[in-house]
């Protein structure tokens, strides 16, 4: 359970789709990045790319995996919107 005041994690269809084609153990290894960036969710971004409808989506490269999100302040959650592997 999220300490209280902190971010938890949301993934997209799109992430959630990456995640579950993966083998359990980097499943595993990518929940718990998540739940990192979750926790520090104000860490700079390597980048920035606006979507299509003009938001700014965070791009950070954790471990082996850039990771594409946006903050969602009202709710206190990490959206992450894509990951790729970068491997």
């Amino acid at each position: 359970m999220a300490k209280p005041g902190t971010y938890r994690p949301v993934f997209s269809e799109g992430a959630a789709d990456f995640l579950v084609r993966l083998p359990k153990r980097r499943q595993r290894e990518i929940i718990a990045v998540a739940r990192k960036l979750a926790e520090h969710p104000f860490v700079r971004s390597d980048y920035r790319i606006p979507d299509e409808g003009g938001r700014e989506i965070e791009h950070l490269m954790i471990e082996d995996y850039v990771f594409a999100y946006w903050l969602d302040h009202a709710t206190k959650e990490v959206r992450i919107a894509d990951i790729e592997d970068a491997t």
